[in-house]
């Protein structure tokens, strides 16, 4: 991504774990590029003052309850992050750090990732003239999911258009719903411009679109022979490891994990 595609924009690093159990540190802050790092020396975002602002884990309870942990401040700020995350183990884990744009403003009702009873979401990028953009989103969307939004931020009302998508059709796949969620966004940007990597989750697969709309996709890669995860696959807007199994997702292409099956690939 080049200097004019994040000016002022606020994005995020995202990874996403699907296999053994695991313990949260070892998949959060462990690996040598992990998302800690990317916040603050991002490989693939060039040409901007970046520094690492908010952070958010997701994950499911033993009961399959969603559950997450947010933090408006920079991951290292957090002293109860460590013990925290030698304490967690886990199947699934999904984590983002916000990388922002100096100076960023925290807003705690803004931390990914955004979830209901059953999805955990992620998103990395932005919505040019997002003021106008959110009128028209918040006017297409069921009123009591309208309601349900919490904060200001682009990401919220984009999880909140998949959700109605998703409850407005009973049998849309998620990966449908996420082809009809771009197909939407597209028209009303129309010559404006969006960053649309996401990933979302129900508890069972992993679901991780690099896309854009008017601007080169962000960075997005997935892995499912890292040695430092074995029988494990993972996604991340950079590698976390050195390893070479580590592949770039084809831009406009929606990936899918699923434990009990080979990579998947869509285009959008």
């Amino acid at each position: 991504m080049n200097a004019m595609n994040v000016a002022g924009a606020h994005l995020c690093r995202l990874a996403a774990y699907s296999g053994p159990l695991l313990r949260l540190d070892q998949f959060l802050l462990d690996p040598p590029h992990n998302l800690l790092v990317q916040g603050g020396q991002p490989r693939d975002i060039r040409g901007a003052d970046l520094n690492p602002a908010g952070f958010g884990i997701g994950w499911y309870a033993p009961d399959g309850a969603t559950a997450a942990y947010t933090n408006p401040f920079p991951m290292w700020f957090d002293v109860n992050l460590p013990p925290l995350a030698r304490s967690l183990f886990g199947r699934l884990w999904l984590a983002a750090v916000r990388t922002a744009a100096l100076p960023f403003t925290a807003v705690t009702t803004n931390s990914l990732p955004c979830r209901d009873t059953q999805l955990i979401f992620l998103h990395d990028g932005f919505l040019d003239d997002f003021s106008k953009l959110r009128r028209t989103i918040r006017d297409f969307l069921e009123p009591h999911i309208e309601a349900e939004i919490g904060g200001n931020s682009d990401s919220e009302h984009l999880f909140a258009l998949l959700r109605h998508l998703l409850l407005d059709d009973a049998e849309l796949s998620v990966e449908e719903a996420v082809v009809e969620m771009f197909e939407l966004l597209g028209g009303w940007l129309a010559n404006g411009r969006g960053l649309l990597n996401i990933v979302v989750t129900e508890g069972e697969r992993i679901y991780a679109a690099r896309h854009a709309v008017n601007l080169e996709c962000p960075s997005l890669y997935y892995t499912i022979d890292d040695e430092a995860f074995p029988e494990a696959q993972l996604v991340a807007s950079e590698p976390l490891t050195k390893s070479e199994f580590w592949q770039p997702v084809p831009p406009h292409h929606l990936l899918i994990l699923d434990p009990a099956e080979p990579p998947e690939l869509l285009a959008l």
